[in-house]
């Protein structure tokens, strides 16, 4: 029998071998070289070394690796970055967490501003273009619209875009220490809070890690409604960007049609839970919330008519020619440049690279229940609208499939999860929320506590990508590029 690939994995820290920071980038070099993705790479104080370091490698064919390093803060080592683009991010992450330098990092800069780093935002060193019609423009931190603070730094020539900077790290809430200071099976509300537009991928990702540490089986029908409560939370984020990018060139049928099907689908999820975010839904072992017969027959009938309604909107979009001429071509980040800069998640797929957590990594539930990972070749604003749309309906045919399946039983109740984690253990849990994989990684002490809690949204991959996206286009096509990455300022300000 083939073995299922689940989306958490739960080593022994015994069984990881401790190398120098050297030995761990020469040992990534050569995953990496072999077609692996850097998934992630931290750093945390040590009591005995000043640092040690962890890296998460997914290979080829889907499976995840771990290896980790000690090293003294000050210290250097050989950057990945020079070799490989995708490790930018998170080697830069490193550096400003620990003090240890990359050798050869072309843009060593903060990226959130931690700690005394908090008074030098004004010093950041924004790339600077050359001549004497160059002219920079400068958007944010404060926005017109009703969005998170981030500064984008544009660099023009008339009205082209040649080069695009983002600062973001104004919002210092910390998030990963807090995680720390309460039981660890009474983290939910505060780890759904974290991103509150991806709220139940946040929650599923913690509950599979605690439940992991408690060696808790879970069972499929539980997964089964976290699986309906992940794709109605992926379709109501996929058309809050499809609402937005209609709004951002006028087309006022989409801008309006979008809004009122999202407010159906979110109504549908505050029905089942209370909250229209599906806020409390998860919790340690299970939901709070089964689906009764009649939740299930709401849901389908809602999903009937939303199904009728969405295909009407969608064949407006992609029929008028206005919306053609605005976002084809427009904003392209090529299939090379996205597996090289690391993007993952939709804008990712958008571009030709096929990254989903849910076929990598499908586990129980979606080997039973598979469903269909899609990707655009374009990788153009058009790619990323239209894989919106797709993604929409495939998520809405496997929610079909799941609430018309009367032989299952979706009144599950919540199993109780072990309080004794496993000690000395690392838990790395993955779930492809609506803009990638949102990753939480555990570590335990010796008697089974937190030592380590580590959060990544895929935004903080996916940022440079549409810096990327944005050169040599019109400055009037940001909003468009922006809102067709539909990126989170606060899943990258931890």
């Amino acid at each position: 029998m083939m073995e299922i690939r689940e989306p958490v994995l739960v080593l022994p820290l015994r069984e990881l071998a401790v190398l120098d920071m050297p030995a761990l980038a020469q040992r990534c070099a050569e995953q990496l070289q072999a077609g692996a993705r850097l998934v992630t790479l931290f750093g945390r104080p040590d009591a005995e070394a000043s640092w040690v370091a962890t890296a998460i490698l997914q290979g080829p064919d889907g499976e995840l690796t771990a290896l980790r390093a000690e090293f003294q803060s000050g210290t250097s080592y050989p950057g990945l970055t020079p070799r490989f683009a995708q490790a930018q991010i998170l080697e830069r992450e490193l550096w400003e967490q620990t003090g240890i330098t990359p050798l050869g990092h072309p843009w060593l800069k903060p990226v959130r501003f931690e700690g005394t780093r908090q008074q030098q935002m004004a010093d950041y060193p924004f790339f600077k273009v050359r001549g004497q019609e160059v002219h920079e423009v400068g958007v944010g931190p404060i926005h017109a619209s009703v969005i998170e603070p981030g500064h984008f730094r544009f660099m023009c020539l008339g009205e082209r875009v040649y080069h695009l900077e983002i600062q973001l790290g104004y919002q210092h809430r910390g998030i990963e220490p807090m995680l720390l200071r309460r039981a660890p099976l009474t983290l939910a509300s505060t780890v759904e809070s974290i991103c509150g537009d991806a709220c139940i991928a946040y929650a599923w990702a913690y509950c599979s890690a605690m439940e992991a540490l408690g060696d808790t089986p879970i069972p499929a029908e539980i997964e089964l409604i976290r699986g309906v409560a992940l794709e109605l939370e992926r379709i109501a984020m996929h058309l809050a960007a499809l609402g937005g990018l209609a709004t951002d060139i006028a087309f006022l049928q989409g801008g309006a049609s979008y809004g009122r099907l999202r407010t159906a689908i979110i109504n549908a999820s505050m029905r089942v839970c209370g909250s229209r975010f599906g806020r409390g839904w998860l919790c340690p072992g299970g939901v709070r919330f089964g689906l009764t017969d009649a939740l299930r027959q709401d849901l389908a009938q809602t999903l009937g008519a939303f199904a009728r309604d969405i295909a009407e909107v969608n064949a407006l979009m992609l029929g008028a020619r206005s919306v053609q001429a605005r976002f084809q071509g427009i904003g392209k980040v090529s299939t090379q440049a996205a597996r090289d800069l690391g993007l993952v998640g939709l804008v990712a797929r958008a571009s030709g690279v096929a990254l989903d957590t849910r076929s990598s990594l499908p586990g129980l539930l979606h080997q039973h229940w598979p469903i269909s990972s899609l990707t655009e070749s374009t990788g153009d604003c058009w790619a990323r609208m239209q894989l919106r749309m797709r993604e929409i309906d495939t998520s809405l045919t496997w929610l079909v499939n799941v609430l018309g399946d009367h032989a299952l039983d979706l009144r599950a109740q919540p199993v109780r999860v072990n309080p004794a984690l496993r000690p000395d253990a690392l838990c790395v849990s993955l779930r492809e929320g609506t803009r990638g994989p949102v990753l939480h990684v555990a570590e335990t002490t010796g008697q089974g506590t937190l030592r380590h809690y580590k959060v990544q949204d895929p935004s903080l991959q996916n940022w440079f990508g549409l810096a990327l996206a944005v050169r040599d286009n019109g400055i009037s096509d940001f909003p468009i590029c922006n809102k067709s990455f539909d990126l989170s300022y606060c899943g990258n300000d931890l």
